[in-house]
């Protein structure tokens, strides 16, 4: 009975992992769970939805500022333990252990409010618009 659970949880992971395939857009997935950028530019998470930083998190200070309330709205772009991070994108270890990517050391975030690929209704959000994208 215990070997029938186990080869069902299996299963069901196996399963909800092969629904996060690439899906069609114009944003490139990444396989290793940093972002990437659209063909205008934006930056986006693996999941092709844009990422945000956080003025009150200092460039290369090694940590969030954004925990909470603060991280149901702005979920933070995490990594799986063992991911090797890159110059363009270090890694920070959060208070709960999980490794969040950041861009050149300013930490990266989803906006929970977007609803699609290319939404962007966060940025400019929070006291002196202290959320924002980034496209080059």
């Amino acid at each position: 009975m215990r070997s029938l659970l186990s080869m069902s949880a299996a299963l069901v992971v196996a399963l909800s992992l092969s629904a996060c395939g690439t899906m069609a857009g114009d944003a490139a997935v990444s396989a290793e769970g940093f972002p990437t950028r659209t063909a205008d530019g934006l930056l986006v998470g693996p999941n092709g939805m844009t990422v945000y930083t956080y003025a009150k998190d200092g460039k290369n200070s090694g940590m969030s500022e954004c925990y909470d309330e603060c991280a149901t709205n702005w979920p933070p772009l995490t990594v799986a333990t063992g991911t090797v991070a890159t110059k363009e994108h270090p890694l920070i270890i959060r208070m709960d252990g999980t490794r969040q990517v950041t861009l050149e050391g300013q930490p990266l975030y989803y906006y929970a409010k977007d609803a699609k690929r290319g939404d962007t209704t966060g940025d400019g959000l929070g006291k002196d618009g202290a959320w924002k994208i980034n496209r080059r």
